[in-house]
């Protein structure tokens, strides 16, 4: 059975396409099977948009990106930003550019990565909903990987579940950084921000 982080889902094409409305902007997202949460954005990628502080710059990561929920919005709010998106799923990475094309956001760069396998430099930034169904060692992997790219004050944004691993993301969060914060608690979900000091 495949999953959203599959590398090359072959599940037959269904593009959707629909619109999303965030802190003032419409952006235009077409969809596939073998992607996660297809019909709309998931409720935890909301979340992370709308907790991140607005009037951003310098160099944002989304790591997993999908389609682009979460980097193509936080792209178009933040004009000054960079945003670099990477997903493992050739499918998601494809419609990741396509997106950013139709909305015409061009401060992104887009590649396929297997967690940070293909990822250089070092960002201010750096953004997961991270791939739950993966299991709890691609998540941890993920949340360990995460501070050798982040510059000093770095910030790293989680946005995970409680019942689906969010007392384990902090503990690791806190172990890896010496910190955690939740900074949004909503339905379920916990938005997790950690500095790099």
């Amino acid at each position: 059975m495949e999953h959203y982080f599959s590398e090359n889902p072959s599940t037959t094409h269904e593009l959707r396409r629909f619109e999303y409305e965030v802190k003032g902007h419409k952006i235009f997202f077409t969809t596939d099977k073998g992607v996660f949460s297809r019909l709309y954005v998931d409720k935890g990628s909301d979340l992370m948009i709308n907790a991140m502080p607005e009037n951003l710059s310098g160099y944002l990561l989304d790591m997993g990106c999908g389609y682009g929920a979460i980097g193509l919005s936080l792209a178009k709010i933040n004009p000054s930003l960079h945003v670099t998106m990477v997903d493992i799923n050739q499918r998601a990475v494809e419609l990741a550019i396509k997106n950013a094309k139709a909305n015409k956001i061009d401060n992104v760069t887009i590649f396929k990565s297997d967690g940070f396998s293909e990822v250089t430099g070092l960002f201010d930034y750096i953004v997961t909903n991270p791939p739950i169904r993966a299991g709890k060692e691609v998540v941890h992997s993920i949340l360990e990987q995460s501070i050798e790219h982040l510059r000093e004050g770095g910030l790293l944004y989680v946005v995970i579940q409680k019942k689906q691993g969010g007392p384990s993301a902090v503990d690791k969060l806190m172990y890896v950084y010496g910190n955690c914060e939740k900074i949004v608690k909503s339905g379920g979900y916990w938005v997790l921000r950690s500095r790099k000091d």
